[in-house]
């Protein structure tokens, strides 16, 4: 079969749509969560279970909203040789942790279309990070880098990218979560995706969420239909 991957702002609905595209869809289909959040996945590997229990020990919740905001500061300090040694070793510990969470969903992906499904993610890292860790003209340390080189090189991309667009307006009466500027500027970074995939569809989702779900349910059947008949 093939992978659909649901994009967008927050408030832009992915989550419910995607949950709906189950029940919807033609063919048997496997929804995964294919974002940060820890906390709204499935799939966890035991490091990454394990280091969000001592978060919540310790007090130290790890921003779970995907990329921060490309002109956000940090602040620079001048630290110890202790303490950039334990930073180092921290920052590279959590890329590691990183680059394996990412390749182990990809890997639960890869098994259901074995099973002959359509896999819908819910999010998608490559997107996600593509103006942060990929192609940002902010800096970016050295652990971004990284991150973004293997993204961009090695892992695989949805077959099809549904963004899910709404005015930045409405996105924010939705969730109340940033500010209009930021939506707008992440609208803008989706956006800016459209050729590095075959396909990739733009979808009004302003809407009521049931034309939602119904307009990306129409275009996924479409491609599965002319996937049948290629073959």
């Amino acid at each position: 079969m093939f992978t659909v991957a649901l994009i967008g702002p927050d408030g832009s609905g992915k989550t419910t749509v995607g949950t709906r595209l189950r029940d919807r869809l033609p063919v048997p289909t496997k929804y995964l969560y294919m974002g940060v959040n820890h906390e709204a996945s499935e799939h966890l590997l035991p490091t990454t279970r394990l280091a969000q229990k001592l978060r919540k020990l310790t007090g130290t919740h790890k921003y779970a909203g995907g990329p921060r905001e490309k002109n956000a500061a940090t602040a620079k300090q001048k630290k110890s040789l202790p303490k950039r040694i334990w930073k180092t070793a921290k920052s590279t510990l959590s890329l590691t942790n990183r680059l394996a969470e990412e390749w182990y969903r990809q890997c639960v992906a890869w098994y259901h279309l074995r099973k002959r499904r359509i896999v819908i993610f819910d999010r998608h890292f490559f997107p996600d990070y593509y103006a942060y860790d990929i192609v940002s003209d902010a800096p970016r340390t050295v652990t971004q880098r990284i991150h973004g080189f293997m993204l961009n090189r090695f892992y695989p991309r949805p077959d099809v990218i549904v963004f899910l667009d709404a005015p930045a307006e409405v996105l924010f009466q939705r969730k109340g979560e940033g500010t209009v500027e930021l939506l707008e500027e992440r609208r803008a970074d989706y956006l800016q995706m459209k050729d590095l995939v075959k396909h990739f569809e733009v979808v009004d989702a302003s809407r009521e969420i049931d034309a939602v779900v119904d307009d990306v349910s129409d275009r996924i059947t479409r491609f599965y239909e002319m996937q049948r008949r290629e073959r």
